[in-house]
C-alpha cells in the first residue's frame, strides 16, 4: 500500500473540469462540484471548468482546445461513460489519446464493486495521456466522482505519494519529442 512522503513538498497540480450532460447546467452540476469541492480542498488549482452536450466532436474539441493550453495540466470529465447510445464521453476521449492508462479503469471498477457491486460493470470509466496532459473519464453521479477522486486520484495527483505517483512523470510525458 502507498504513503505519503512528508520529507516532500506538495506540488499543486492545474486541473480542469468538464461536465458532459444533454439535461444539466454548469448551476445544476453536482459531480462537477464534487471534484472542484475534492480537488481545491487538496490543494490543487481549478484551470478551467465548463460543460458540454454528449457530442463526441464536441467534447473531442473541449478536449483538445485544454490539452493545447498550458495552463491545464490534467482534465477530469463527468457524465456520459455509461452503455446508452448518448453516452459518447469515453470515445471521444480515445479520440485524443495518444497512450490508455488501461489500470485506471481496472481500479475504478475495483472501487466500485465495494460500493455498488455488480452494477460497476456498467460504467466505462477510462485515463489516458495526450500532449502531455492527463485526461480521466468518470461517470456521472457525485458518488462516482467522489469514489475516483478519494480512491484514486488523490494519491496520484499528489508528488508525495509513494513509492510512485502522476505528478512525478509530468515532465517525462513528452520526451519522446525531445529526442533526436
Amino acid at each position: 500500500m502507498g504513503h505519503i512522503d512528508e520529507t516532500r513538498d506538495f506540488i499543486p497540480v492545474r486541473i480542469a473540469v468538464l461536465a458532459v450532460s444533454d439535461t444539466r447546467s454548469l448551476a445544476e452540476d453536482r459531480s462537477g462540484d464534487t471534484l472542484v469541492e475534492r480537488l481545491t480542498g487538496a490543494g490543487h488549482v481549478l484551470a478551467a471548468r465548463s460543460i458540454v452536450t454528449d457530442d463526441r466532436d464536441k467534447i473531442s474539441a473541449q478536449l483538445r482546445d485544454w490539452i493545447a493550453d498550458p495552463a491545464v495540466e490534467v482534465i477530469v470529465s463527468t457524465g456520459g461513460t455509461g452503455l446508452t447510445g448518448r453516452d459518447v464521453t469515453v470515445e471521444a476521449h480515445r479520440d485524443v489519446y495518444e497512450k490508455e492508462i488501461d489500470a485506471f479503469g481496472t481500479i475504478f471498477t475495483i472501487v466500485s464493486m465495494g460500493k455498488i457491486g455488480t452494477s460497476a460493470v456498467q460504467s466505462r470509466a477510462c485515463g489516458g495521456i495526450a500532449g502531455g496532459t492527463y485526461l480521466f473519464a468518470l461517470p456521472g453521479s457525485p458518488g462516482a466522482c467522489r469514489d475516483a477522486w478519494d480512491e484514486i486520484l488523490v494519491w496520484q495527483m499528489d508528488n508525495r505519494h509513494r513509492p510512485c505517483n502522476f505528478v512525478e512523470m509530468m515532465p517525462r510525458l513528452e520526451e519522446h519529442k525531445r529526442r533526436k
